[in-house]
């Protein structure tokens, strides 16, 4: 039976012990950082919505008392509980919690204090259920949820100023993976843009590198104490470029993420220069003609977004190494040194 509670309810059963954790089949996870525990406060505080709260619901016929254990949603209950203890502070990045940044409960406004207090909990109860249909239920509920994705994880672990931009940026931009794809539904729910968002910092700040989930998570641990505004500033103006004078080849192959990416290194390359990375001998100079005729260099990526979607046989010998490159991992360093330097190249008035 689903049913709303405020968290004040929540706090009032945990203080009467009538909510009690049944470590039986709780999780054994460990208690969860401050970090994720701040972000479920923000996430209060801001009245988004989170997950439902799975309970078991018992009446005892001598107290005549309802007592209730969780099945599901410990740490964000235990969560709630530590904050209105004052026992933990949200995080002091201004550009990540505005105005909460820092604070304490007792800190809050009144304001806060009544959203807070006030937020209603989504809560299902098992009413009377035996231990079997609890366990059932608690094995079903670890069957269906996924696990966070790498991106996720970043996302609650890191609280510093690349977070800050990379979520800043990735909002501000929400218009062009609407617009292009470039990310799907599904993937974006998991937090694809901003991640896709983090490596084109990472291109400006560091080159065009081998990649994967290591290297990501370099980048936060890096530039998680200082990240600087001409970077997010340089970013932005790539993007506006490439959404000013390429959408046509956006609406192309071009615009899945590991060829977005690459793209957008060689514009970056030919507007702002980005250091060598990982490329070695195959880095390109900075040619003055890059970009000088748009119209060529519309012609030669619609060539490359043609060759994606072809045999090797079916295209010109010059086109093969590019699709071999872009048929198996597009994490590696040598593939992206390959299609980051033929899209340069596409960028000269030369034929590709």
């Amino acid at each position: 039976m689903l049913q709303q509670y405020t968290i004040a309810d929540i706090l009032s059963w945990l203080k009467d012990k009538t909510l009690l954790v049944n470590r039986d089949y709780q999780r054994n996870s460990g208690v969860w950082p401050v970090a994720a525990k701040a972000y479920l406060i923000d996430t209060i505080l801001r009245e988004l919505p989170m997950p439902k709260i799975y309970l078991r619901t018992k009446t005892s016929p001598v107290t005549m008392r309802s007592y209730r254990e969780i099945v599901d949603g410990q740490q964000r209950v235990l969560a709630m509980q530590s904050y209105a203890n004052n026992e933990f502070a949200l995080g002091s990045n201004r550009e990540v919690f505005a105005e909460l940044a820092g604070k304490r409960y007792l800190d809050l406004d009144e304001e806060f204090q009544e959203k807070f207090l006030g937020y209603l909990v989504s809560i299902e109860q098992l009413l009377n259920a035996s231990d079997s249909v609890v366990f059932d239920v608690f094995r079903r509920l670890n069957t269906y949820n996924y696990n966070l994705s790498p991106q996720e994880l970043r996302h609650g672990k890191y609280q510093g100023r690349f977070r800050a931009a990379v979520v800043a940026s990735s909002r501000q931009w929400g218009r062009l993976w609407d617009k292009y794809r470039i990310n799907g539904n599904r993937s974006r729910v998991r937090m694809a843009d901003d991640e896709l968002m983090a490596q084109m910092f990472g291109v400006v700040l560091e080159g065009v590198c081998d990649g994967g989930q290591p290297k990501i998570e370099r980048l936060y641990k890096k530039y998680d104490a200082e990240m600087s505004p001409e970077v997010v500033e340089q970013v932005s103006r790539v993007i506006q470029y490439m959404d000013d004078n390429f959408s046509e080849v956006l609406e192309t192959d071009l615009a899945g993420a590991p060829h977005f990416l690459m793209l957008f290194a060689a514009v970056a390359h030919a507007l702002i220069g980005i250091p060598p990375g990982d490329m070695g001998e195959a880095m390109p100079e900075r040619d003055p003609r890059a970009l000088s005729d748009l119209v060529a260099a519309q012609r030669n990526l619609s060539l490359l977004a043609d060759a994606l979607n072809k045999e090797q046989m079916e295209t010109a010998e010059r086109f093969h190494e590019f699709q071999y490159a872009s048929a198996g991992t597009t994490q590696r360093i040598r593939s992206r040194r390959v299609r980051f330097e033929m899209l340069y190249r596409a960028l000269l008035p030369d034929l590709i």
